[in-house]
C-alpha cells in the first residue's frame, strides 16, 4: 500500500469543504476557496521546514530542480482517486509558496453543469474556433471538459488535447481521445499546435492562447475545418475580439480580421457567482454565436456594436452578462449585491434591479 503523502491532511480537509484551491505561504495557515472565500484550514501557520517538506514530498527530481532553478513550476497531481490538482509552486517575498486548484476527477456533463442549449450545439458544429473566456478561477476549465464530454458521448471523432498541464482526464468513449501535455510531450504551445494539424485531428482543445503566434495558429487549424476550442483570460466577448486582434502588428490586423471573422463559431465568456443561499457557486454566461452579421462587424472593426447585437440575438441563443444575470436575479438563484458586483454595465444594472426587485436598496454612487 503507498504511504499517504504529507500533504494529505490538507487535501482532505479542502476536500471536505468542497472548496476549489488550497493556498499554501509561509508564516499564514494553509487557506482554502470554499465557496469563494479564503479560509484557514487550521490554526497553525506553515514554518519553511514544513513547507519544503509538504511540497518536496510529491515532486520528482527534475520537478524539484526546476522550482529551485527557475523559481516556478506548474504541473497536475493525482492524489490517489480522490481528486487531480493543478499545481504552482512559486517564491514570494516570505519563500517558497504553492497553490492547487481542485480538478475534479468526475467530469461534469453539460446537463450537470445546467448550460443553455446553444452551447451544446457549439460543442457539435464541425468547424470553427470556439472561445471560453473569463477571468482565473471562472470555471472555463470545466465547461470545455463539458463540451468535450458531449463530443466524446456522441461523435466518432479525434480529439487533440494540448494543454500545460493536462487538467481534465477524458477516457474514450465514442471519439478517440489523445492529451499531450506541454513539457513532457512538446517543446510549447505553438510547436504542438503545429503538429496537431498532421496528427489527422476532429477537434482540439488548446489550454490557453497565450502568444500572438499560438492565435494564429489556431485561426488557421479553425479554417482547415477543424473544430477549435481555447482559453483566453478576457471579460467579456467583445473584449476577447479585441485582445485577440490587438496582440498582432498594426500591419497583420486587417488579415487577423478576416480570419477571426471567417472562422469564429462562438465566444463564451463566464463568471462564477456566488449563490443566494451561499452553499455554491453558478455560473453567469455571456454568449456571442459567429454568423455573417458578426463576422462584417469584426471584419469592419465595429467590435463596439456586438453588444447591441447580442442583445437583439436571443432567438440564436445569445445573450450579454447582464442579461443573464438579470435572469438569475430574477429566479432568486443569486443576491442583488452579488449580481451588480459583476454587472458589465453596473448603472443600468442598477436601475434593472430596482425594477425586478424594488426593495433593493442602491449604494449611493449609483444613485444618479
Amino acid at each position: 500500500m503507498t504511504a499517504q503523502p504529507r500533504i494529505a491532511p490538507l487535501f482532505d480537509a479542502l476536500l471536505a469543504e468542497k472548496g476549489s484551491d488550497l493556498h499554501m505561504s509561509i508564516g499564514h495557515p494553509p487557506m482554502g476557496r470554499i465557496r469563494g472565500e479564503l479560509t484557514p484550514l487550521r490554526e497553525a501557520p506553515l514554518t519553511p521546514p514544513e513547507m519544503e517538506s509538504l511540497l518536496f514530498d510529491i515532486v520528482n527530481p527534475d520537478q524539484k530542480k526546476q522550482i529551485t532553478e527557475e523559481m516556478d513550476l506548474d504541473f497536475a497531481y493525482s492524489y490517489g482517486t480522490k481528486a487531480r490538482f493543478r499545481a504552482n509552486y512559486f517564491y514570494k517575498a516570505t519563500g517558497l509558496a504553492a497553490v492547487f486548484r481542485t480538478i475534479p476527477s468526475k467530469v461534469l456533463t453539460l446537463t450537470d453543469l445546467n448550460t443553455p442549449e446553444v452551447v451544446r450545439k457549439l460543442a457539435e458544429r464541425r468547424s470553427g474556433l470556439v472561445l471560453v473566456t473569463g477571468p482565473t478561477g471562472s470555471g472555463k476549465s470545466t465547461t470545455l471538459a463539458g463540451m468535450i464530454n458531449h463530443i466524446n458521448q456522441t461523435r466518432h471523432a479525434h480529439i487533440l488535447t494540448i494543454e500545460d498541464p493536462v487538467e481534465f482526464v477524458h477516457e474514450s468513449i465514442k471519439a478517440q481521445v489523445t492529451h499531450r501535455e506541454v513539457g513532457p510531450h512538446a517543446i510549447s504551445f505553438a510547436t504542438a499546435i503545429r503538429s496537431a494539424g498532421r496528427e489527422d485531428p476532429n477537434v482540439i482543445l488548446i489550454g490557453e492562447l497565450r502568444t500572438n503566434e499560438t492565435m494564429k495558429l489556431a485561426l488557421q487549424l479553425a479554417s482547415f475545418g477543424v473544430l477549435v476550442f481555447a482559453t483566453v483570460h478576457t471579460n467579456s466577448a467583445p473584449a476577447t475580439i479585441d485582445r485577440i486582434v490587438n496582440s498582432f502588428p498594426a500591419d497583420e490586423q486587417p488579415a487577423i480580421r478576416g480570419m477571426l471573422a471567417e472562422s469564429l463559431a462562438g465566444i463564451v465568456a463566464q463568471q462564477l457567482v456566488r449563490t443566494a443561499d451561499g452553499k455554491g457557486r453558478v455560473a453567469a454566461l455571456e454568449i456571442l454565436i459567429g454568423g455573417s452579421a458578426i463576422a462584417s462587424m469584426i471584419r469592419e472593426g465595429k467590435v463596439f456594436q456586438i453588444a447591441s447585437k447580442m442583445q437583439a440575438g436571443q432567438s440564436q441563443g445569445m445573450q450579454t452578462l447582464d442579461m443573464h444575470l438579470e435572469k438569475l436575479v430574477a429566479a432568486g438563484t443569486i443576491a442583488p449585491e452579488a449580481a451588480l458586483d459583476k454587472a458589465q454595465d453596473r448603472e443600468s444594472f442598477a436601475k434593472t434591479l430596482q425594477r425586478i426587485k424594488p426593495d433593493f436598496v442602491l449604494s449611493e454612487d449609483l444613485k444618479a
